[in-house]
């Protein structure tokens, strides 16, 4: 039986454009028949990844997401004293290990994958002894079993840990990923608008007018519900049973979603939020988020009250409805009381005692 450890947060944005769409406006979504805003998972985990909070906290710990597996260990192997013909030869034939690799263009020697693989840094070391090996005429097995030299479940990264990792040409060595993230979306109807600006030109005479640069982009406003649910004894298993490790990386997660967020547009808005009411639950029953509480939009202000509001109530019944989802809490309520450290201890200890 596993214990699951769900985050609910309200997060009040001002005028901002964190995550765009194909046409650089905020992201949206219709929920319950209403337009919202909305920001994607993916941008949601690449925020929480890059924050200071994953970097710092669990520095050493942390995987590689990259197509430039073959450039960065001919970079490693150019510092040996090597040919490059034999660098390049043996980085490609590694290289090939994460997953195929695109045939380069005419004068190019540089040589990128299909697809995004993420490497964790044991596996790092691994494809660059694996190479210089290679360089030194050693000896080595075929397929299946080279890539055993190398690759790995990935133990010792956490945000593979946590996120999971798919290699399409070897399915043996994916990890299911133990946190799962939704998409944030508005508590309330929210669209996107159009700032229209104009730029002036300094070496511009006196006499004349007119703008020396005309532009426009677009940006939107509300407070998002953002859901998380961590699969705490999947997350201590990715780790190879580290549990200290997966508490640490339980206490950076509960500090990143609180205070992180996607950085699109970010010197244009200065959008630096911080969740208004984090509801940190745990348990072994069966988790379920309460995007519910907004299907019904909330329609007067104050917008963050009337959504913590809307969200409280989504929990009660659905409780009264199929029994208590969870054996214990913790609340940090802006305003009202509960402290993000005390968030963060909760989390730690959720997965310790899973």
């Amino acid at each position: 039986m596993s214990t699951f450890l769900q985050f609910h947060l309200l997060t009040s944005y001002g005028p901002s454009n964190p995550n765009r769409d194909d046409q650089g406006r905020p992201k949206q979504a219709m929920v319950g028949g209403s337009p919202r805003l909305r920001m994607s998972s993916q941008s949601v985990k690449r925020a929480l990844r890059e924050s200071a909070f994953f970097a710092l906290d669990l520095e050493g710990n942390m995987g590689t997401r990259t197509k430039r597996i073959y450039g960065e260990l001919v970079e490693r192997l150019s510092r040996q004293d090597a040919q490059e013909t034999a660098v390049r030869a043996a980085a490609e034939q590694v290289a090939a290990i994460f997953g195929k690799l695109e045939t380069p263009k005419k004068g190019e020697e540089s040589r990128v994958a299909t697809t995004l693989a993420f490497i964790s840094p044991e596996e790092w070391q691994l494809a660059e002894g694996l190479a210089g090996k290679i360089i030194a005429g050693e000896d080595l097995p075929k397929e299946k079993d080279l890539k055993k030299l190398v690759l790995r479940r990935a133990d010792g990264a956490v945000d593979i840990a946590m996120f999971g990792r798919m290699l399409a040409d070897d399915a043996d060595f994916n990890r299911d990923a133990a946190v799962q993230v939704a998409h944030a979306i508005t508590t309330h109807p929210a669209q996107a608008e159009e700032d229209w600006y104009s730029a002036v030109d300094d070496l511009n005479k006196a006499e004349e007018t007119g703008a020396g640069h005309l532009g426009e982009t677009a940006f939107g406003s509300g407070v998002y519900y953002q859901y998380v649910c961590v699969n705490a004894d999947l997350l201590i298993e990715n780790l190879a049973g580290d549990r200290d490790l997966a508490a640490k990386a339980a206490e950076a997660l509960a500090r990143a979603i609180a205070q992180t967020t996607p950085r699109g547009k970010q010197n244009s808005f200065a959008h630096h939020p911080r969740a208004h009411y984090v509801l940190a639950e745990k348990g072994p029953q069966a988790p379920r988020d309460l995007s519910g509480a907004f299907f019904e939009p909330v329609r007067k202000p104050p917008f963050l009250d009337n959504s913590v509001t809307a969200l409280a109530k989504a929990r009660a019944d659905i409780d009264a409805a199929y029994g208590q989802a969870w054996e214990a809490d913790c609340v940090l309520h802006v305003g009202v009381g509960g402290t993000l450290d005390e968030v963060v201890r909760f989390a730690g200890d959720a997965v310790r005692g899973a």
